[in-house]
C-alpha cells in the first residue's frame, strides 16, 4: 500500500482516461490497464468521479457504484468500493436521474438543476480520490461520455473540470470503428480549452481492424495537428463481448441471435431496463437464442421463456408494457405453456400490483402488474444495498451469491413458494402455483454454472460445462496482454503524477 511523503503530500501517481465520446473504450481500457499493471506488481486502484448508468453494483461497504468500476476493481484484484465511483447517476426517465454520492441516495434532480449541484458534489470527488491515491501506486481514472462537450465545461467534475482540479494528466481516446476518429481526435483539441488540452500528454486509437500499416499516417497526421503523441493504435479485441456492458446502447449487439439453438428466451428491454448484465451468462450459452423485446416490437410465440430483467423506473416501465401491448403477448405466452422469470423489478411488474405511497417514483401511486404472481409490491424508502447468499428452493437446491439492491417491499401467497431461502431459513422471492413464473430480487443468479445449467435443463435446452466467472478472468488477462502488444504502457506510466 501506498503511504503520504514525510511532507504529507499524496505519493501516489494519476492518469485519467477520457474519450472523444461515449463508448469508445474508455472502460475497458481502463479495466484492461488495472489488470496490466496489477500484475506488474503494482498496488491499482480505479476510479471514475461520476458515472451515469442504471448498471449498478452492490459494494463491499454497503453502497452501489458503476457496474464498469466494479470490473475495473475486480481486474485489480480488489472488493468494489463507494470511493471508486463517488457521484452515480441513475436516469429515471422523465423524472430525471437518482443521485447517489458514496454509494447512498442522495435525492433526484433533473438536468438543470443537477448542474447547480455540482461545485459541491466536487468536494465528495476529490475526497475519494484523495483517499485513493493515499492507498496506492496508481489511480486509473475514467473519464464520462466526451471531453468536447464545452457546453458542459462549466462546473464539470466528470472530465477537464475534475482533471484540473487534480492536477491529472490526460489520456484521449478515438474509437476508429465509428468512422471519423481523425476528425474526433484533432477537433477535440481545436474546441476545448487551451489550459484542458495542456492537461492531454498523448491519445489511444481504439478498435482497430484489419492491416495496421495502413492507418500509419492517419496516426501521424493525428501527432502533427494536435501536438499530443502516440500511445498506441489499439486492435478489435473480439472477446470485450463477452465482459459485463455498462451501456444499455450495447445491448442489441451483445444478445445471441442463434437461429439453431435448443433454447430461445426473451428479454424485455423496456425503457428504464437495468442491471441487464445478469443476462450476459445466458448469452455465452452456445444452446440459447436471446432475443431483444422493445415495447414496439412483438414478442414471438415460438419463445420458451421470457425475461424481465430490472428496471430504475418500474411503474412506469410497467405502464409501457401494459400501453405497447407486450403484457398482453407475455400473458399469451403463459397462457400457452411459457415460463416467465422476473428478476427484481421485474419480479414486481409480475405480482398483482405495485404500489408506490410515498410518491418515491414519482408517477402513480397504484397501478395492476401482470398478475402472474399473487404478489404485491409496496414501494419503499429505504434502499436495500447488500451482497447475500442463498439456496435455491426446489428438488436440486444449489447455493446461489449475488445481491440486492431494491427499494421494494414483496409479501402474497406465491412468497410461501420462494424461489430460493436465506441460511436463516426465510424465504427469497416467489413461483407461481403451476412453478411456470418466478420472481426474485436477487442480481447476478444466472452467472452460476449450477443454477444456469438447471434453468436451461428446465426449459429443454443444456448448459455449457464452461465457468461464466473462470470467462471473464481469462478475458481479462488476455485483453492485459492485448493492451501489452498494442499500447506503449510504460510510456503512460511515464506520465502518470
Amino acid at each position: 500500500m501506498n503511504a503520504r511523503s514525510q511532507s504529507g503530500a499524496p505519493t501516489g501517481r494519476a492518469l485519467m482516461f477520457q474519450g472523444t465520446g461515449s463508448d469508445v473504450g474508455k472502460s475497458l481500457i481502463v479495466a484492461g490497464l488495472c489488470r496490466a499493471l496489477t500484475r506488474r506488481g503494482l498496488t491499482v486502484r480505479p476510479f471514475k468521479p461520476q458515472n451515469m448508468s442504471n448498471n449498478a453494483a452492490v459494494t463491499a461497504d454497503g453502497g452501489e457504484i458503476g457496474r464498469a468500476q466494479a470490473l475495473q476493481a475486480r481486474a485489480c484484484g480488489v472488493a468494489p468500493h463507494t470511493d471508486f465511483n463517488p457521484v452515480l447517476l441513475k436516469p429515471q426517465g422523465g423524472n430525471g436521474s437518482q443521485i447517489v454520492v458514496h454509494g447512498r441516495v442522495e435525492g433526484v434532480a433533473k438536468a438543470a438543476a443537477y448542474q447547480a449541484l455540482k461545485p459541491q458534489l466536487m468536494c465528495d470527488v476529490m475526497a475519494s480520490f484523495e483517499r485513493l491515491r493515499d492507498a496506492a501506486d496508481i489511480v486509473l481514472i475514467e473519464g464520462a461520455g466526451s471531453a468536447a462537450e464545452i457546453n458542459l465545461r462549466a462546473g464539470d467534475i466528470a472530465n477537464m473540470g475534475f482533471a484540473r482540479q487534480a492536477d491529472v494528466p490526460v489520456v484521449l481516446i478515438g474509437d476508429i470503428d465509428r468512422g471519423g476518429v481523425i476528425a474526433s481526435l484533432v477537433g477535440t483539441k481545436a474546441v476545448v480549452d487551451p489550459a484542458d488540452a495542456e492537461l492531454i500528454c498523448g491519445f489511444l486509437v481504439n478498435r482497430f481492424r484489419g492491416d495496421p500499416s495502413l492507418f500509419e499516417t492517419g496516426m501521424a497526421e493525428i501527432e502533427r495537428r494536435t501536438g499530443w503523441p502516440s500511445f498506441g493504435l489499439v486492435l478489435h479485441f473480439e472477446d470485450a463481448a463477452k465482459l459485463p456492458a455498462e451501456d444499455a446502447l450495447a445491448l442489441r449487439a451483445r444478445l445471441a441471435e442463434r437461429p439453431d439453438a435448443t433454447v430461445s428466451i426473451a428479454m424485455i428491454a423496456l425503457p428504464s431496463v437495468s442491471n441487464f448484465d445478469d443476462l450476459d451468462p445466458l448469452a455465452a450459452e452456445p444452446d440459447v437464442r436471446l432475443m431483444r423485446i422493445g415495447p414496439h416490437e412483438v414478442l414471438p410465440a415460438h419463445v420458451d421463456c421470457v425475461i424481465l430483467p430490472g428496471s430504475k423506473a418500474t411503474l412506469a416501465d410497467l405502464a409501457v408494457l401494459h400501453e405497447s401491448g407486450l403484457a398482453h403477448d407475455i400473458m399469451a405466452h403463459h397462457r400457452r405453456g411459457g415460463t416467465v422469470f422476473g428478476l427484481c423489478g421485474g419480479y414486481q411488474m409480475l405480482g398483482r400490483t405495485l404500489v408506490d405511497p410515498g410518491g418515491i417514483e414519482g408517477g402513480p401511486d397504484r397501478m395492476d402488474g401482470l398478475g402472474l404472481l399473487d404478489v404485491e409490491t409496496t414501494i419503499a424508502t429505504e434502499k436495500r444495498l447488500v451482497e447475500v447468499e442463498v439456496t435455491t428452493a426446489g428438488a436440486s437446491p444449489c447455493m446461489l451469491k449475488g445481491y440486492e439492491m431494491h427499494m421494494g417491499e414483496t409479501r402474497g401467497p406465491d412468497c410461501s413458494r420462494p424461489f430460493a431461502h436465506f441460511a436463516d431459513g426465510s424465504a427469497e422471492g416467489a413461483r407461481s402455483g403451476d412453478g411456470r413464473t418466478v420472481g426474485t430480487y436477487l442480481h447476478g443468479v444466472f452467472a452460476n454454472d449450477v443454477f444456469r445449467r438447471q434453468f436451461l435443463e428446465g426449459l429443454g435446452g443444456s448448459g455449457g460445462a464452461q465457468s461464466y466467472e473462470a470467462e471473464i478472468e481469462t478475458v481479462l488477462d488476455g485483453f492485459a496482454d492485448h493492451l501489452e502488444t498494442h499500447c506503449d504502457i510504460d510510456g503512460l506510466l511515464s506520465h502518470a503524477r
